[in-house]
């Protein structure tokens, strides 16, 4: 039977969506006549990245707990119960026969009562550092695929599956293609690229940095390809203008930008770490504070532990940064170490054994 009833939940940031889609495209080209739903969060990105990739989804009144005592958090239980008998509904209509969840406020509420129909489900948790949410439903879930070590601390250990997270497909040819992507954006080919990822909505504190280091990087020699994200494009184009600086409010070809990239610059999101050991160029994590349980600084940590990147956490910018980029800038071999180091950690076939672990549950049906 391939006429499969497939339904997954994934959202909130680019983190959790393109995970999803990309899950979804892979069993897709398995059973090309399954039927395929998605579940998010009413007013997040997914309600319009999803149907861009050609899939239906159904929308969850739901948003996290603010860590902060506000008067949203009044609407929590509200919100939580909303979505539970919402996503019953959905269930008792679709009457899927597998539920995937990439984590995100809407998987919470959706496989708790796909768990609880006794739908076979399968978690994909993508932190090194799993939030609380995905720590409870692995109690009743099937399966667990997992990108790091260790997870057992948290997780049953015989519903682990390491298989990483997925990726861009096109990230996995960049050998050779470094003359043809500084072409791409008009570089210097005698100057070091630096490449400064601030996440799809952009890190202020990364961007703070850069815009006061404009000066160091000219003495460095450094032309920069910056990423400041939708947020910050209308303040910090105007910088564009400045010699071998170029402001981007996102990047459509990242195969291209990593390929150009001699140093990177980023924050240290699930997907973005599995991207950057993919790539394999020397990286500078600086970590969001911002996340739940400091998950992006547990994240990066887990590769300089394995002498595979440089973490500067955000207070130590101030007295770290310089030192640091000038020692890596300085030391081919400190690059070509980082970048050695960092690919060795590379999970390249994550999609396709996530899939073969949902064919597992179709097929024990």
């Amino acid at each position: 039977m391939s006429n499969y009833k497939i339904i997954l939940s994934g959202g909130g940031t680019g983190g959790h969506i393109y995970p999803a889609i990309s899950i979804a495209n892979e069993l897709k080209q398995r059973y090309p006549n399954a039927e395929f739903l998605f579940v998010g969060a009413k007013d997040k990105m997914e309600m319009e990245k999803v149907p861009q990739a050609g899939y239906k989804i159904e929308g969850l009144w739901i948003s996290g707990i603010q860590r902060k005592l506000t008067l949203k958090n009044l609407w929590f239980p509200f919100k939580l119960i909303a979505s539970l008998l919402r996503s019953r509904k959905i269930i008792k209509q679709f009457k899927p026969d597998v539920a995937i969840g990439t984590g995100g406020f809407a998987s919470g509420p959706f496989l708790q009562v796909a768990t609880s129909k006794g739908i076979p489900s399968l978690i994909q948790e993508q932190n090194s550092y799993p939030g609380i949410t995905n720590r409870i439903l692995s109690k009743k879930a099937n399966k667990i695929c997992v990108a790091y070590d260790g997870l057992d601390r948290f997780f049953p250990k015989d519903k682990i599956v390491k298989t990483g997270n997925p990726v861009r497909q096109d990230l996995l040819s960049l050998d050779n293609k470094s003359i043809e992507a500084k072409d791409f954006f008009g570089l210097k080919h005698n100057k070091v690229t630096l490449l400064v990822l601030g996440g799809s909505l952009g890190a202020r504190r990364i961007n703070q940095l850069i815009l006061k280091k404009l000066d160091f990087f000219q003495e460095q020699n450094v032309q920069i390809i910056w990423q400041c994200g939708k947020l910050y494009y209308q303040e910090y184009k105007i910088n564009g203008d400045i010699k071998d600086v170029q402001v981007h409010a996102f990047l459509n070809r990242m195969d291209m930008a990593y390929a150009a990239a001699d140093i990177i610059i980023s924050r240290a999101g699930a997907s973005s770490v599995s991207e950057l050991c993919i790539v394999g160029k020397p990286v500078i994590f600086i970590p969001s504070p911002n996340v739940a349980e400091d998950h992006q600084a547990k994240n990066a940590n887990a590769i300089v532990e394995k002498n595979g990147a440089i973490l500067i956490r955000e207070e130590d910018l101030e007295v770290d940064f310089e030192n640091k980029f000038k020692l890596l800038n300085n030391s081919k071999e400190k690059q070509e170490a980082l970048g050695e180091h960092i690919k060795k950690l590379a999970l390249v076939n994550a999609t396709n054994d996530i899939a073969d672990e949902v064919e597992k549950l179709l097929k024990s049906k």
